[in-house]
């Protein structure tokens, strides 16, 4: 395998929380005080997986893809975006070697369900669970993670040509 068959790519992604639950996070709902707000179902986790699938591939980002100014998008399944990502990346002939994935969240705490939510994001993609880290950190009591007001994500992956 040449250097030319390897992307990296990298997706962030940030939403404000507000009052009244559940939250969802990598495509699962979790029983908490707080969702996130967002145009689309707001799944901070998966909206940072998909751009960091198509910056790989170099085919822009979710933004340019599902607009935030289209009405359809309005309360869109942030796992049928990252399918529909993933297919036109694999369209052009990529697939995915590994996802590493962390979320910043003060609350609620998320050790019980990352793997639960490493195997949702390896189904959407069709992938082995293996493939998917999940990994979660608080901001400590300081910033806007830590002082509960908002839920951040950051994601890389590798992806390999295949053609």
């Amino acid at each position: 395998m040449n250097q030319e068959s390897l992307r990296i790519g990298i997706g962030h992604d940030t939403h404000r929380l507000k009052l009244g639950g559940p939250l969802r996070i990598g495509g699962i709902d979790i029983d908490h005080t707080h969702s996130l707000v967002g145009h689309s179902d707001a799944d901070v986790l998966l909206h940072a997986v998909t751009d960091a699938i198509l910056g790989a591939a170099a085919m822009g980002d979710i933004g340019e893809l599902f607009p935030d100014t289209d009405p359809g998008n309005k309360m869109k399944d942030s796992g049928e975006m990252l399918k529909t990502a993933f297919a036109r990346v694999a369209g052009a002939g990529f697939q995915i070697n590994n996802i590493d994935c962390i979320v910043f969240a003060q609350k609620p705490k998320l050790s019980a369900v990352k793997r639960k939510i490493a195997q949702r994001i390896a189904e959407i993609l069709e992938i082995n669970p293996d493939q998917v880290g999940v990994k979660a950190k608080t901001g400590e009591g300081v910033g806007t993670v830590g002082l509960h007001e908002v839920i951040m994500a950051e994601c890389i992956v590798l992806l390999y040509r295949t053609v």
